[in-house]
Order: C-alpha cells, then sequence, then structure tokens
C-alpha cells in the first residue's frame, strides 16, 4: 500500500475518533440541557399550578365559610325583623278568630256577628292586652245573665273593687279566683290565678256595658 495511502487512511480514523467523541459530548450536553429544561419546566409548572389553584382552593373554602355566615346572618335577620314586625303590629293583626279564642279561655262565647273596636296590647314586664267589641243585643243579654246568674254573683261591691286585693301571687297548686258582679256602668266577670314561683300570676276581667253593646275584655300580668 502506497504511504500516501496509509496517512490518508490514519487521517480518516482520526477524525472519525474525534467526530465521535465530539458527538458524545454533545449528547451529553444536550442531555443534560433537557434534564434541565425539563426540571425548569416541572419546577415552572408545579409552581404556577400552585400559584394559580392554590389561592381558588383557599378562595373556595373561605367563600364556602362567607356563604355559611351569610346565611345564618340573614336567618338571624329576619327572625329579628319578623319579632319586631310581630311586636309592633301585633295589635293590626288581632282578628275576630283572636277574639273568640281569648273569650273562650273564660267560657265566655259570641253567637252572633260582632266588630272589633279596639285592640290595644303592650309591656314587657307589666304585660297587659285590651280589646272592644260591639256585640248584639242578644249576646249582651245571654251575657250578662250568665254573670247574673253564676254562684258568688254580687248585685254591689266596694268602689274599685279589685280581686286581685289581699290574694297570693305565687302558688303550685291550680288555685284561681272568680267573682262576678255589677258596678255603676257594667257587668263584671274577672278571673285571677296565682301562677308558680317565677311567672307573673293572670287577671282577667271581661265587661258589659249596661248601656251600649260593648264588650271589654283585658288581661294583666304583672
Amino acid at each position: 500500500m502506497p504511504p500516501s495511502s496509509k496517512a490518508e487512511i490514519y487521517a480518516t480514523v482520526a477524525y472519525t475518533q474525534s467526530l465521535a467523541r465530539k458527538i458524545k459530548d454533545d449528547t451529553y450536553k444536550y442531555n443534560g440541557l433537557i434534564r434541565d429544561f425539563l426540571g425548569t419546566f416541572n419546577f415552572t409548572f408545579h409552581f404556577d399550578y400552585c400559584r394559580t389553584h392554590l389561592p381558588c382552593l383557599l378562595a373556595t373554602k373561605k367563600n364556602w365559610k362567607e356563604k355559611i355566615g351569610l346565611w345564618l346572618s340573614g336567618i338571624l335577620t329576619i327572625g329579628l325583623l319578623t319579632l319586631i314586625m310581630a311586636t309592633v303590629f301585633e295589635d293590626q293583626f288581632f282578628f275576630k278568630s283572636d277574639a273568640k279564642e281569648k273569650l273562650k279561655e273564660q267560657n265566655v262565647e259570641l253567637i252572633d256577628d260582632f266588630k272589633i273596636v279596639s285592640n290595644e296590647s303592650g309591656g314587657f314586664m307589666d304585660y297587659f292586652h285590651q280589646f272592644r267589641l260591639t256585640i248584639s243585643p242578644a249576646d249582651k243579654e245571654r251575657l250578662i245573665d250568665q254573670i247574673k246568674s253564676a254562684g258568688n254573683y254580687q248585685d254591689a261591691v266596694q268602689d274599685m273593687f279589685d280581686l286581685r286585693s289581699g290574694k297570693i301571687r305565687y302558688s303550685d297548686k291550680n288555685t284561681l279566683f272568680t267573682a262576678n258582679y255589677q258596678d255603676e256602668w257594667n257587668y263584671i266577670y274577672e278571673y285571677y290565678k296565682p301562677n308558680k314561683q317565677g311567672y307573673t300570676p293572670t287577671w282577667d276581667r271581661i265587661s258589659i256595658s249596661k248601656t251600649e253593646n260593648i264588650l271589654t275584655y283585658e288581661k294583666i300580668l304583672d
């Protein structure tokens, strides 16, 4: 083989080896770049995900709590407004059925139709409720007869008579007192019941006017 040919062969082999080493070095270099890229991408992805979604998750939890708070606040507000309206407008929401129920508690019944003339109530420590009704002449006469036919009816009583005077205020027993009488202006039925300790006594009075077809109901808790 001519010398020139050997030299060319050696040169070719050396170039090939150099190229192989370069390719190997570049491969490691590119692999490193790829690893760095993938690592950076992975970190960036997770960082961006946490930065984007974590506040959303926290906000969702926060919004859930805020919604619960708003619901509870709304319920309490509605309840308070209902209580205030019921207290303020109690007199306006008093109907004939309510009057009949109150009278029925004292065995007083109205058969004919009637009209509510007035209705008042109020007080917290000392509660009172009073309403006046225009009743039929027939109901008036029947109720007067009911009062006058009672076993404890009195045709005359002292001025400013009050059934509660001298009576106990509290009792664990089913103690009650009644009175049926007339004064200068009305035929009157009174009911007084001491309640358990810590509860105010119950006092009801129903008056039938002598001159008008008016029934007056009064309840006082003091």
